[in-house]
């Protein structure tokens, strides 16, 4: 198949946070794309979802490839720092570890630091391993400040990524699209109309009659992919056997007197776990939990019960199931959000993905040939995204020594995937890791993990004792002091926040 036309017009189906990213990469790059038509429709009288509002390091490229001014972004969204996530419970009751952003130490000798570490610790000679990460040391402090670009400085080691109002972040960029062209119709779909030569999406009508047109179409319609499913039954590929969650209740709190933490909290519960998201203004915090072994008003007394101050709205329910679709892009329609598929967000990857799937179309960007080769690659590509996440999301209900309820017994003896089971087996024995191709999670996010839940290798590279001992743990206690004096001379987390506003404009 030759080159085709160039795609002139572009319809985005679903505003929201899936809806409007896409929006405003598309106005990002339409100039190159020379004159690119992009409207957006949506209808305020259909519910978002609207939970999704912590992430992980990469929402920092993305607003950069936006050209975003990150203090203005902040205090747009009410936003909040994000260092690490702090789990509690998962291990077993009473114990917590921290799953920092950013490396863990420094190579050393071409050998990875966690190898030298996992021999000091043998030894009993070595510091819990979040005192190596900076990002781990600010967070348990409560601090921040922004990262160096100077690579001689300890806060060259920095990570950080966002919490924010998901409501407020569909605004902002809104706005942002809307300056740059996009155009946005209020309406729901009525009829989807297809072509009759081969099934690609030729317009979708609306409740009032309009008609709109489209060359290619973006799927943001939510849970329910009213075009790459309801329409074009791509299928869906189920992850419940491994992740058994289903619902969630969420609700929105009052912050209480506590410290606004750097850091979102994920606490086991007797059938799930419950978020805990830090804004400027409230705290979002939600139970994700199995129906099979709890009822909603249970899970909604217990989320209740755990609140750090009063709540601001009355609880609302979520549905979900754990997986993907088959096709994220079939003919002319590209899937992205929850119309593509759902991984609970124990790890931030809700908004990761999204990007992840703009990403991935932007370099695989269709002219009017709709060539299957494109279409094919970045199926795989997302597929193999999410196919690796959600290893890393079964590791941590299986590396759990909890057996206090009938929800953490089936999670801990189930049948994982097999390529989940190799990592564990390779990192059990020597602590090796071997990443994916394109795999989302580095070596030191299966560090943390693994190292949190129990998972300690038996031993440790070989090459490592081609090193002098000596020197090594000058090394490490160098890292140590270094990240700790960085941290500690951080400003506590509020007054950053507080930095970013004018004199008597703070929140």
């Amino acid at each position: 198949m030759g080159i085709g036309a160039p795609v002139r017009n572009i319809v985005i189906l679903g505003g929201g946070t899936a809806g409007w990213m896409t929006a405003a990469a598309l106005a990002r790059t339409q100039d190159a794309r020379a004159a690119v038509r992009v409207t957006l429709v949506e209808s305020d009288e259909i519910g978002r979802v609207g939970v999704g509002e912590a992430t992980i390091p990469p929402i920092t490229t993305f607003n950069t490839m936006l050209g975003i001014d990150e203090d203005e972004f902040l205090r747009e969204t009410k936003g909040s720092i994000k260092l690490a996530i702090e789990f509690v419970n998962w291990t077993r009751l009473g114990h917590r570890y921290f799953h920092p952003f950013g490396q863990f130490g420094f190579d050393i000798e071409a050998v990875k630091f966690h190898q030298f570490w996992r021999k000091l610790d043998m030894m009993g000679e070595a510091a819990p391993i979040v005192e190596y990460c900076l990002s781990g040391v600010a967070a348990g402090l409560g601090r921040f400040t922004r990262p160096s670009a100077d690579p001689r400085s300890p806060l060259a080691a920095m990570k950080h990524a966002f919490h924010f109002d998901a409501a407020l972040y569909a605004r902002y960029l809104r706005r942002y699209a809307e300056t740059r062209g996009v155009v946005r119709l209020e309406g729901k779909v009525a009829n989807v109309i297809q072509r009759g030569a081969d099934g690609f999406i030729e317009a979708l009508v609306l409740e009032d009659g309009q008609r709109i047109e489209g060359e290619f179409f973006v799927d943001c319609s939510g849970f329910r992919g009213i075009l790459i499913e309801q329409t074009l039954k791509a299928g869906f590929e189920d992850y419940a056997r491994w992740l058994p969650c289903d619902k969630a209740v969420a609700t929105q709190c009052e912050s209480g007197d506590g410290a606004l933490t750097p850091f979102t909290r994920a606490t086991a519960r007797e059938a799930g776990w419950q978020w805990r998201i830090p804004l400027q203004h409230r705290i979002g915090t939600g139970y994700v939990f199995s129906s099979a072994h709890i009822s909603d008003d249970e899970a909604t007394a217990t989320l209740l019960s755990n609140l750090d101050g009063p709540p601001l709205v009355d609880p609302w329910l979520l549905r979900f199931k754990a997986g993907r679709r088959r096709k994220f892009w079939d003919k002319n329609v590209l899937a992205i959000g929850l119309a593509g598929g759902f991984m609970e967000p124990l790890e931030s990857t809700s908004i990761h993905l999204i990007q992840a799937g703009i990403t991935r179309l932007l370099a695989l960007f269709p002219d009017q040939s709709f060539s299957r080769f494109e279409a094919d690659e970045y199926n795989r590509l997302m597929t193999s995204q999410y196919e690796r996440i959600r290893d890393f999301l079964i590791l941590h209900y299986y590396a759990t020594e909890r057996n206090d309820t009938e929800f953490w017994n089936q999670c801990r003896t189930m049948e994982i995937p097999e390529t989940l089971r190799t990592k564990i087996e390779l990192f059990r024995a020597r602590g090796r890791l071997f990443r994916w191709e394109d795999e989302l999670f580095a070596d030191a996010n299966w560090i943390a993990v693994f190292l949190g839940q129990n998972i300690v290798p038996e031993g440790y590279d070989p090459l490592v004792d081609n090193v002098d001992l000596d020197a090594v743990k000058r090394k490490f206690a160098r890292i140590r002091a270094a990240f700790a004096q960085a941290a500690d001379a951080m400003p506590a987390h509020r007054d950053f926040l507080n930095s970013l506003y004018p004199a008597g404009a703070r929140p």
